[in-house]
């Protein structure tokens, strides 16, 4: 997944450049996101990895597939993506891109795991605290993961915070294996 990310990112960069530019954030974000849906799709993995199909074919029916929602750059930057044999990348393209257009706008992903479910003022508080240690506008995903046994764990970006039971036990394991 890591290989995916780093051969997308270019793309992402680009096309962010581009959308920035043109101040059309919210468009290509729609046309990234329809496209990356649709290669996640069985059907669209089995098109794009057709070896008898040629990158024209290939970008001419995913076209057809989402002409609706894009526009005549999308159109093109699915041809650039078929003639280089990415394709596939879409997917990661789209995850950069999103990345890419919420720094932009200051705004953090933040995924929180709790071993039992948050109450609004919990949230408020995980935001509030967050909002201050990163100084960004903070987009709160909470999701329950009893395995955690207690206290929750936070992804933000590549910051991970490790407050749950389970993660204290661990620790707590490993330096008595030290000691």
């Amino acid at each position: 997944m890591a290989e995916a990310a780093t051969l997308a990112r270019p793309y992402a960069n680009a096309v962010f450049a581009l959308a920035k530019e043109r101040g059309r954030l919210v468009q290509w974000s729609r046309m990234l996101a329809l496209l990356a849906a649709a290669a996640r799709t069985r059907q669209v993995r089995a098109l794009i990895g057709a070896p008898a199909l040629t990158g024209e074919v290939k970008a001419h029916q995913l076209i057809a597939l989402g002409d609706d929602g894009l526009d005549e750059p999308g159109r093109r930057f699915v041809r650039v993506l078929a003639e280089n044999k990415r394709l596939d990348l879409l997917p990661a393209i789209a995850a950069g891109f999103e990345a890419r257009k919420a720094e932009a706008e200051r705004v953090l992903e933040v995924e929180v795991r709790s071993a039992v479910a948050l109450g609004e003022q919990q949230r408020q508080a995980y935001a509030s605290a967050l909002r201050q240690r990163f100084e960004q506008e903070i987009h709160l995903e909470v999701a329950v993961d009893e395995d955690l046994v207690g206290g929750a764990v936070v992804h933000a970006g590549d910051t991970v915070i490790d407050g749950s039971l389970r993660g204290r036990l661990a620790r707590l394991e490993e330096a008595l294996r030290r000691a």
